[in-house]
């Protein structure tokens, strides 16, 4: 019966989706309902899984294996499907179809006026399907099927609009979902090539005997690549802040919050199974993980557009978790600090992420703005809207008494029990003063929307005075979502440290370690430190140096960040639409040269032309016969038929240049075909060289 569940879970999506997208063609009400009923379902049925499950799972003595169920569907694609659940994959596919319910329950007043809400309907539940399979998958050529149709479907939500912006931003996100997953299958292939398999829970034993450690490196970054580009991670990051603007806001907060939770999935599978307790691994994703937790709190702290600012934010956050699993390589067996940290921001920056986008999207569906300047003073006298947002802020910042907190305490907390001198006190204090960035474009968003006033004073009027700015079902979905925010970070003994432990197998964590007392001095001190620098950001950089005074004399907020200084824009745009074309065309045309060049050495060598005895002038024996021929027929046809109008063309000389027409034609298709064959030669010969070599 559970087993039947877990495939249920995957496939049933697919299947309602399609069944909303043919009763939407009929009635958009009824697709409506579908919809939600579809996703409430699903959440269900994780919850009937969690329960019956979750208490085994968390009672194994020998938490390293903690697979409660399994299921496996032979004869599809050759490997088969298959999928499995443990204390991890309950937390994540309970989080993951609690927000699809809470998100496709916002929808239905948040489309009430767009166009093509039954295409966003049916690609909503198919995304939801995929992104189950991921998280739900057994073996990595499972991941990886789930994975691509995940990233195909999830472009849909980027392109909704279907305007220049989001059609640019869509090919961005479907250009970093493509290259990274054909890296990843290579990185598969190099994987399967050396260990024989591809199952996750063999993965580990299959390393121990493995003599050639360079290989598995090589598909571990391989594999990196295809889930850090997922997870917005340094230096694929770029679809990121483009993709959350222009998407819709419930479809926002699912690529912040879930999908790219699977990149974080990804690594995490590589981290515990692969490369588990190693050192070199560790300062990979550490080093990464420094870098994409600063500069999205960089970019944040300069962006004026709403959501723009919170997908920097889930780059930074990202980061953090990054972080995580890099402390967990380097801490060794002694990394529960960093497990249970890693584990509990990811819960927490999808929770956070789920409350903020949806609060972002009544904003923007009463405004139809996002920019600062525009919304600013939208939530003065909104107190529900106001407090659910300051619930997000707040936890996302990592204040006392919130989830952030908590889970921010932990991470920093293993690098400060790694120790390792100059370098690893120089990545606590960008950990700290990130924390603090965070507190700072945070207090930003907050002033700016529920406490300052708008430009406009008529603007401000007519703020005011909206009072309805969301239905009931809306304020459902917002409000129990802040609310379980809320109740989860307030009990961290009692909810966040089961979750921990629930979750910690499938890190390879054999046991939960010391309880931490979360709220000591000791504690206390790095979150205190991290608020003071926020409002000293806060108060001397954005308030003096990113807003500057209009006409009329009124404070505005201002994008002070170099228009040019856009990665994609200068990098990746330039090197794979300019540079990498204009260097494999120069390859081409040298390789094309180079056999030319060979066969005309050769003729004047080798094979050089010697005269016939009898050469003809032009053309062949048969042009010459044939003509001759025409010709003669044609001076019998002058003298009687055509004796007014005489007709002189040489047949001979005109039969010999269509001959020599025809063969230079032959001769063209002949090279071309002659340089596909070399290239495909040389692509074998370099296959070869790779198998004998490695």
């Amino acid at each position: 019966m559970y087993t039947s569940i877990i495939g249920i879970l995957v496939f049933f999506p697919f299947l309602a989706g399609i069944a909303c997208f043919a009763v939407g063609k009929k009635n958009e009400a009824y697709r409506d309902y579908l919809a939600d009923a579809s996703v409430i379902l699903e959440f269900v049925l994780m919850l009937v899984l969690f329960g019956h499950f979750g208490k085994l799972a968390a009672s194994q003595k020998d938490v390293w294996d903690c697979a409660a169920a399994g299921l496996k569907i032979k004869e599809i694609c050759g490997f088969g499907l298959s999928f499995e659940l443990d204390g991890f994959r309950l937390i994540y596919g309970t989080v993951a179809s609690f927000m699809w319910m809470m998100c496709t329950i916002l929808s239905r007043e948040y489309f009430a006026h767009h166009e093509n809400r039954n295409r966003f309907y049916l690609f909503l539940l198919l995304t939801l399907g995929a992104t189950m399979g991921v998280f739900l998958s057994a073996d990595l050529f499972t991941t990886f099927i789930f994975f691509e149709i995940m990233s195909f479907t999830s472009y849909v939500w980027v392109a909704q609009e279907e305007n220049q912006g989001a059609l640019k931003a869509a090919g961005t996100y479907l250009a970093v979902a493509v290259i990274g997953g054909l890296v990843m299958l290579m990185g598969i292939f190099l994987l399967y090539h050396e260990l024989g398999t591809v199952v996750i829970d063999g993965l580990h034993q299959a390393v121990q005997s493995c003599p050639d450690k360079g290989i598995l490196y090589a598909a571990g970054i391989c594999l990196l690549t295809g889930f850090g580009a997922k997870a917005g991670a340094f230096p694929l990051h770029i679809w990121l802040p483009k993709a959350h603007p222009v998407a819709p806001a419930p479809a926002s907060a699912l690529l912040s919050g879930i999908l790219t939770k699977t990149g974080v999935y990804g690594m995490l599978l590589l981290s515990a199974n692969l490369f588990l307790y190693d050192a070199g691994w560790g300062k990979l994703l550490l080093g990464l993980g420094v870098v994409t937790m600063f500069g999205g709190a960089l970019l944040a702290v300069f962006s004026v557009d709403l959501k723009r600012t919170l997908a920097c934010s889930s780059m930074s956050q990202i980061g953090f978790i990054m972080v995580g699993i890099g402390m967990q390589g380097l801490l060794g067996e002694e990394n529960a600090l960093a497990v249970h940290g890693t584990l509990l921001h990811m819960i927490n920056h999808s929770m956070i992420k789920l409350v903020l986008f949806l609060a972002a999207g009544v904003i923007f569906m009463n405004t139809h703005a996002l920019n600062l300047n525009d919304i600013r003073g939208y939530g003065r006298k909104k107190p529900l809207l106001k407090g659910i947002f300051l619930v997000g802020a707040l936890a996302i910042a990592g204040i006392p008494m919130f989830g952030g907190y908590v889970s921010k305490t932990l991470l920093h907390e293993s690098i400060v029990e790694f120790g390792g001198g100059l370098t690893m006190k120089a990545v606590e204090w960008i950990f700290l003063f990130s924390g603090g960035l965070t507190v700072a474009y945070m207090t930003k968003l907050f002033a700016a929307i529920f406490v300052e006033t708008n430009e406009s004073a008529e603007v401000q009027r007519r703020y005011d005075r909206q009072k309805k700015y969301m239905n009931v079902q809306s304020t459902v979905a917002l409000g129990g979502s802040a609310i379980l925010l809320l109740v989860w970070g307030l009990f961290p003994g009692s909810l966040m440290d089961r979750a921990a432990k629930l979750g910690q197998g499938f890190m390879r964590l054999p046991e939960f370690g010391e309880k931490v007392s979360y709220f000591s001095l000791k504690n206390l001190s790095g979150a205190m430190i991290s608020i003071a620098i926020g409002v000293l950001v806060y108060v001397f950089v954005i308030r003096k140096l990113l807003m500057e005074k209009n006409a009329r004399g009124q404070q505005r907020y201002v994008n002070r960040w170099p228009a040019w200084w856009d990665v994609e824009e200068l990098i990746y745009r330039p090197v794979l639409l300019g540079l990498l074309p204009l260097v494999s065309g120069i390859v081409c045309r040298v390789l094309d040269s180079l056999v030319d060049t060979v066969v005309v050495v050769l003729r004047k060598t080798i094979y050089r032309d010697s005269p016939l005895p009898h050469e003809l002038p032009e053309g062949d024996m048969l042009t010459c016969v044939l003509g001759h021929i025409l010709n003669a027929f044609q001076k019998f046809g002058n003298r009687t038929w055509n004796r007014k109008n005489p007709v002189e063309r040489d047949y001979v000389h005109y039969l010999a240049v269509r001959s020599a027409e025809r063969k230079q034609s032959n001769m063209v298709i002949e090279r071309s075909m002659s340089f596909a064959l070399l290239l495909l030669c040389v692509g074998f010969t370099l296959t070869l060289f790779y198998l004998i070599l490695w």
